[in-house]
């Protein structure tokens, strides 16, 4: 593309970023100082409508960025957003903030984004399926409270308190620790399966509760764990006034396999960028999404996916996403 273009084609997204408004070859002329006339720069917006990288929404309005013209400017003319040391310290000190869980991580980072964004964030817990259990133990703590601590063999570790029985005493604990150790050693979440609960609660009828309530535990690990946040904020943009895009956009963000897919559908582990169109699916393909992988020692753990208008500013939420990946990859090393 030559320079004049390039530059004009910049300016337009820059300014319909801004505004959400179409855009006239005056307003570009008067704002941005390149140099040309209204005249000139209106015929370059009719080479760039004709090259397909801006339309025209309405009759007399001026252009709008299509979603080629969005990928261009993504891959060739936007500019490094650079966080400043207030954001960044910002970041620190949320991922600061004690926490006690997986879902209390996973849940202030949604957060995080979509406060900071005011997009929809989307964050895929890690993913625990292929751990195989070492051990499991559980820890009197009061009564009528315990602590079960898991580890795996892969050295991750997850722990939760539970309500048990108040006539449930630490030889009990000692007890159900055996036999569910003798039974789920060297097994992998998902092989967990409804003979084996059976099995087990035939050796431990008299704490049928407690197994009730540790397995349940044990099946959230190997569900997918994936958390929205902001999604009130669609209804910011105005490109989602429309009620029928609206509708469509949010009954899509309400099917969990619609998100999974979302957050697991680009290639490789680094960030990704689907663009409007590129994403196929209904109400999804008038939005743009970002997502990164994070990971634990090294290891691909889960995704996190910033989503908004294909208007949205793609360089702040590009820096961000790849602050909050590496805050999260390095709590969660911590917190294993």
């Amino acid at each position: 593309m030559e320079q004049r273009k390039k530059e004009i084609l910049e300016a337009i997204i820059k300014n319909y970023i801004e505004t959400a408004e179409p855009v006239g070859s005056r307003t570009i002329a008067r704002k941005y100082e390149l140099g040309v006339s209204p005249a000139t720069i209106r015929n370059e917006m009719s080479d760039l409508e004709e090259l397909g990288f801006i339309e025209q929404p309405h009759t007399s309005s001026g252009r709008i960025p299509s979603d080629k013209g969005y990928r261009y400017y993504v891959d060739w003319l936007m500019d490094s957003y650079q966080m400043s040391q207030g954001e960044i310290e910002y970041v620190g000190k949320r991922y600061a903030e004690k926490v006690e869980q997986i879902e209390e991580i996973v849940e202030r980072t949604g957060q995080l984004l979509s406060q900071v964004t005011n997009y929809v964030a989307l964050v895929m817990g890690p993913q625990l399926k292929k751990n195989y259990i070492k051990d499991v133990r559980l820890m009197w703590l009061s009564p009528g409270r315990a602590l079960m601590v898991v580890v795996f063999q892969g050295g991750m570790v997850q722990h939760r308190t539970i309500k048990i029985p108040e006539d449930i005493k630490l030889s009990d604990l000692e007890r159900i620790t055996n036999i569910l150790n003798s039974k789920l050693e060297g097994h992998a979440i998902q092989q967990l399966k409804t003979e084996m609960f059976q099995e087990i609660y035939g050796d431990m009828v008299r704490e049928k509760m407690v197994l009730q309530r540790i397995m349940g535990v044990l099946l959230n690990y190997s569900r997918e764990q994936i958390h929205l946040d902001g999604t009130v904020n669609i209804l910011n943009q105005p490109e989602f006034h429309d009620v029928d895009k609206l509708r469509l956009l949010l009954t899509s963000l309400e099917e969990k396999s619609m998100v999974k897919q979302l957050l697991t559908g680009h290639s490789g582990t680094g960030l990704a960028i689907k663009i409007g169109g590129e994403n196929k699916q209904q109400g999804i393909d008038q939005c743009s999404i970002i997502t990164a992988t994070y990971h634990i020692d090294g290891e691909a753990a889960g995704t996190i996916g910033l989503l908004g208008p294909t208007r949205m500013t793609y360089s702040k939420a590009i820096a961000l996403v790849q602050l909050v990946t590496g805050k999260l990859s390095l709590v969660l090393k911590d917190y294993y």
